[in-house]
């Protein structure tokens, strides 16, 4: 059966459990979540991530690895009552008041026989007579079997006990609302903007019966081989093996233009009359130096930050769209600064004003 919902990005997705989190802890709706997509879409990483954002412990069931007993607990006899008594297995939250999530991951891949056991969490928020606290969040996830996974359909008495999100590859979305905050290597982030399509090839490469795909979550394991492998040899073999040979190739090479032309570190070193020189004169040289900057700003490296983010404008590439490159990185970095509380430092920024003067006599604003 197909998720008849509102197909959405990971970014739109973790907004959404952030709203139902915030509904649940104000007392005005308590409900059981389940993320569908397909392998490496991202689900596992939206449920860390609004952990982290929340402050909540995160309770990871993985449920193929699991039988009956692991959530109901064991047995054992209580002579003075003279009544078998459950012990409750460590896995599930207690009643700390602090906020927990209990993530309930594979759940379409779950044997039938588990599936009992689980509605009782999904539903009434108890197993035998452990009741979970209103202070944890239930978040299922799972593929479907159109998804080339292990998966069984999944019955209406399950689907009922759920709100439905859809999650499917935006690469928008991945590269606006999840890129900059995960910290990806900014080669894959203008690797990406510019071929939006290798996002997420996992329908191509079933087709032709190969056996790696492009994912989302493989390409954040590209970001951390490129940040942790220096051995550029080396380096293309591992991220071949992650997402095909194809794809990395064409990778590899602006990986490499980025890495000739982007010092940030250097650019922010100097005084903003210096600057200008120090700038890349390709669109991937400042894609990647985009995403360098605004992965890298800081509180106290944010007002440079601004100052070599408005005077893209001035680079002398007169055939690069500097206008556009300068508005996409402003739109990144204040969101990344919203996020921060660090509104202020733009409110005190006099390239912030003349950039925002300037589009506003152009009617961009």
């Amino acid at each position: 059966m197909s998720v008849n919902t509102h197909a959405m990005g990971a970014g739109r997705a973790l907004e959404v459990l952030h709203a139902g989190w915030a509904a649940q802890d104000s007392g005005g709706l308590i409900s059981s979540w389940m993320l569908h997509g397909r392998p490496g879409i991202g689900k596992s990483q939206i449920v860390a991530t609004l952990a982290e954002d929340i402050g909540a412990r995160l309770f990871d069931l993985r449920l193929t690895t699991i039988e009956p007993q692991d959530l109901r607990g064991l047995p054992y006899y209580d002579h003075e009552t003279r009544k078998t008594v459950w012990y409750r297995p460590e896995d599930l939250p207690d009643d700390t008041g602090s906020p927990s999530i209990l993530f309930l991951d594979e759940l379409t891949a779950a044997a039938p026989h588990l599936q009992p056991t689980v509605y009782g969490l999904l539903q009434e928020r108890r197993v035998g007579q452990h009741v979970l606290p209103k202070s944890v969040m239930i978040i299922a996830a799972g593929n479907t079997v159109d998804d080339g996974a292990v998966a069984y359909e999944m019955g209406t008495a399950l689907s009922d006990r759920l709100i439905h999100l859809q999650v499917v590859a935006d690469a928008k979305d991945w590269l606006e609302h999840y890129a900059v905050q995960a910290s990806i290597a900014p080669a894959v982030s203008a690797f990406l903007r510019a071929r939006p399509d290798l996002l997420d090839t996992t329908e191509t490469t079933l087709r032709r019966g190969e056996t790696i795909a492009c994912t989302p979550r493989a390409w954040e394991r590209v970001s951390q081989i490129m940040l942790s492998v220096s051995d550029k040899s080396l380096r293309m073999a591992m991220i071949a093996g992650t997402v095909g040979a194809a794809p990395a190739a064409e990778f590899g090479q602006v990986a490499e233009e980025i890495e000739a032309l982007v010092a940030v570190d250097e650019l922010l070193s100097l005084p903003r009359s210096k600057r200008s020189d120090a700038y890349p004169k390709t669109l991937n040289g400042l894609v990647g130096l985009i995403y360098a900057l605004v992965t890298g700003a800081t509180a106290e490296s944010l007002p440079d930050t601004i100052e070599c983010m408005a005077d893209i404008a001035d680079v002398p590439a007169p055939t690069l769209p500097l206008g556009e490159l300068r508005a996409f990185g402003f739109e990144l970095l204040i969101r990344k600064a919203l996020d921060q509380g660090l509104e202020e430092v733009f409110r005190l920024s006099t390239a912030y004003a003349d950039y925002a003067a300037t589009r506003a006599e152009t009617g961009a604003l």
